[in-house]
């Protein structure tokens, strides 16, 4: 999440939002978001891995989601998804947030 971070202006000024999903609990959360990263985006508590369950990224064997990033449209729909390592480089989300606002 580090890296939506540093580019939280760039997301900003392509009129989209930032929102982080965690397995993590919410003490969790609260301290890695107020002392680690400090971020400027909600990031929501999935404790109960409905929400990695539901997109499909939960790894049951390790009871936690992969890294994914997940790009939905203003019709709720996904327009774009990046799983695994590659998902904390920001750029393939940018470049789809960027052909959205073009539409």
């Amino acid at each position: 999440m580090t890296g939506y971070q540093a580019g939280i202006q760039k997301f900003g000024e392509m009129e989209t939002q930032v929102i982080g999903v965690s397995t993590d609990n919410l003490p969790s959360i609260k301290y890695w978001t107020d002392n680690v990263i400090k971020t400027e985006f909600p990031i929501a508590s999935d404790f109960m891995r409905k929400t990695a369950t539901a997109y499909g990224v939960l790894m049951p064997e390790r009871g936690i989601a992969n890294r994914a990033t997940f790009v939905v449209d203003k019709e709720g729909k996904i327009a774009y998804i990046e799983e695994g390592s590659s998902a904390v480089d920001t750029s393939g989300a940018a470049n789809a947030c960027s052909r959205l606002k073009k539409h």
